[in-house]
């Protein structure tokens, strides 16, 4: 079980996915790459946790620059579409989370991994970070990122100021 999730790297085509967002809408990956926009994808593990409130919060401050250089934020966690609202409405996060309570899309980006915690093992998320281009291509990517910082590291890694 330990080698049999995906890996992904830079220059492989991004996995294709048609998503729920938290209010109840669609979107693809095709419908955003056909809008000319990048994406930066990020899987993290718990609405509402002190890491993940960190980065969202991150994104959330950061987000303007972001779409100004052409760059669309999803964020992803296997919590409900309920709880997402929750999250997204006591931080008023600024831009769409996406509801993968089956965890088809951790899957695909191989973020759903084996995780080791005080000598147990279990599987669960490393939160990670993918940035597709508009060819579909991915041209940046981190797993198992820290939260804290990461929203800076990316912008100056990409080149966004």
């Amino acid at each position: 079980m330990v080698d049999d999730w995906v890996t992904l790297e830079v220059g492989d085509k991004a996995p294709d996915f048609d998503v729920l967002l938290t209010d109840g809408s669609q979107v693809s990956l095709n419908d955003i790459l056909s809008n000319d926009e990048r994406v930066v994808l990020y899987f993290y593990p718990k609405d509402n946790t002190p890491g993940c409130t960190t980065q969202a919060c991150d994104f959330r401050d950061n987000y303007s620059i972001l779409q100004s250089a052409g760059y669309r934020v999803l964020g992803v966690s296997k919590d409900s579409s309920k709880s997402h609202l929750n999250f997204t409405d006591k931080y008023e996060l600024n831009f769409d989370l996406i509801v993968d309570q089956d965890i088809e899309l951790h899957q695909k980006y191989g973020v759903w991994r084996e995780k080791n915690n005080y000598g147990k093992t279990y599987m669960g998320v490393s939160r990670s970070t993918f940035v597709i281009d508009t060819d579909g291509s991915l041209i940046w990517v981190g797993y198992n990122i820290r939260a804290k910082g990461h929203v800076e590291k990316l912008m100056r890694e990409l080149s966004i100021e």
